[in-house]
C-alpha cells in the first residue's frame, strides 16, 4: 500500500486585485500633508520608511481621498465588509473557471481575513453568492495575521488527508487599507502604512485520485515562545491599530534554524534539496534577512521579492500571490517547495511541496 495513497494536490492558485492601484510617489503628497503638523525629523524619517520600503505599487479597496480622511471604525468597516463579499466572490470565480470546477463540488471552504469585523464571515455570503452546496463544510480564520493563508493550506490539508476524493478552497482577502489610523504617529503605523496593500487569493486543493498540480508532502505550524507582543492589532474605538515591533525581523534569524531544518528532516528532505522558496514578504527588512539566511545556502527568493514591489504586503494573501507565480512557471518533476510565512502568536507556518 503506498504511503501516498490519498495525495493532497494544489489545483489551482487566483488572485484579484481592487479597484484603486497607486504608486508611492503618488501617495507621497498626502503622507507629507498628512503630517505637516508633525516634527519635520519625523516627517522626513517618514518619508524615507515609504521610498526604502521596496513597494513600487499596491491595490486599495478605497480611493486615496478615502484613505486619507478621518472617519469611524464602522465607515470604514461598512466599505471592508461590502469590498471583501466582492473580492471574495470574484476570486473564487477565477480559480474555478481555471480549474474547470464547478462551485457545488466543493467540500470545504476556508476563509481568511484579518484586516475587518463581519459576522457572518466571508464564507457564509460566498455560499451564496457562488452557489455553493447548502453542506459545503466552513471555517472562517481571523486572527492570524499574515500567516493565515498558509493556516488555511494546513486546515484544507488535514481535511482532505481525511476525506479522500474531495475538494477545498481556501480563499484569503485582506484590507490594511481599512486598518490605517490617521491619528496614530506610531512607528508602527509609518511601517505598516508604509508596505502594506490590499487583495485576494483563492488556492484549490484535492484529494482526488486524478487531481492535478504539486503535492504536499507535510505541514507544520511553529509556535515562538512568549512572543505574543511582537506583531497583531489593539482593537481600538478608532479601529484595528497595529502591533509590529521592530524585533520581528531578528527574531525571525534567531529562530531560523529551528523553523527549517528539523521541519524537512522530519519529511526526509534538507534544505539544500528544496528547489523554490515561496516565502511570505512581509516587508522589506524580513525580505533581506530571509534573503541573508537563504542565500547562504544558495538560493533565491526573487519571486518574494517581486510580489513586495507590485503589491505591497496584503497580509494573508501575499504568500499565495508567490505560489500563483510558481504555479506558473514549467517546474520539473520531483522539484521540491518550502512554502512559509510568519504571523501573530508569533508563529510560523510551513507547508512542503512536491511537484
Amino acid at each position: 500500500m503506498s504511503c501516498y495513497m490519498n495525495e493532497i494536490k494544489i489545483t489551482a492558485v487566483s488572485k484579484e486585485l481592487p479597484a484603486y492601484q497607486r504608486n508611492t510617489k503618488e501617495i507621497l503628497p498626502f503622507v507629507e500633508e498628512w503630517l505637516r503638523n508633525q516634527d519635520e525629523r519625523f516627517r522626513r524619517k517618514v518619508v524615507k520608511i515609504f521610498e526604502g520600503a521596496a513597494v513600487d505599487t499596491r491595490y486599495g479597496i478605497m480611493s486615496i481621498d478615502e484613505v486619507f480622511t478621518a472617519t469611524s471604525f464602522q465607515e470604514k468597516n461598512d466599505i471592508y465588509v461590502r469590498e471583501v463579499k466582492k473580492l471574495g466572490t470574484t476570486v473564487v470565480h477565477n480559480a474555478l473557471m481555471q480549474s474547470g470546477w464547478s462551485a457545488n463540488s466543493i467540500d470545504y471552504i476556508i476563509t481568511v481575513s484579518c484586516t475587518g469585523i463581519m459576522i457572518p464571515s466571508l464564507d457564509a455570503y460566498l455560499i451564496n453568492s457562488l452557489g455553493l452546496r447548502q453542506d459545503v463544510v466552513r471555517l472562517p480564520v481571523t486572527e492570524m495575521g499574515c500567516a493565515a493563508g498558509v493556516s488555511g493550506l494546513i486546515y484544507a490539508s488535514n481535511f482532505l488527508k481525511s476525506n479522500p476524493g474531495k475538494r477545498a478552497a481556501v480563499v484569503a482577502v485582506e484590507s490594511p487599507t481599512a486598518t490605517f489610523q490617521l491619528n496614530d504617529y506610531s512607528m508602527a503605523n509609518m511601517v505598516s502604512a508604509a508596505i502594506f496593500g490590499d487583495g485576494a487569493a483563492c488556492v484549490l486543493l484535492s484529494s482526488e485520485a486524478d487531481a492535478v498540480g504539486p503535492r504536499i508532502i507535510g505541514e507544520e505550524m511553529f509556535h515562538f515562545k512568549d512572543a505574543t507582543h511582537l506583531m497583531g492589532f489593539d482593537l481600538t474605538n478608532e479601529g484595528l491599530k497595529m502591533i509590529l515591533d521592530p524585533a520581528v525581523p531578528e527574531t525571525i534569524a534567531l529562530n531560523f534554524p529551528d523553523i527549517v531544518h528539523p521541519f524537512l528532516k522530519k519529511y526526509g528532505t534538507s534544505i539544500e534539496k528544496v528547489d523554490h522558496l515561496v516565502f511570505h514578504p512581509g516587508g522589506r527588512k524580513i525580505v533581506q534577512i530571509v534573503e541573508e539566511l537563504f542565500g547562504a545556502l544558495g538560493k533565491n527568493i526573487d519571486d518574494t521579492r517581486e510580489v513586495l514591489r507590485l503589491y505591497g504586503n496584503m497580509s494573508s494573501a501575499t504568500v499565495l500571490y508567490v505560489l500563483e507565480r510558481f504555479l506558473e512557471k514549467d517546474i520539473k518533476k520531483g522539484d521540491q517547495g518550502l512554502i512559509l510565512s510568519f504571523g501573530p502568536g508569533f508563529s510560523a507556518q510551513r507547508v512542503l511541496l512536491e511537484w
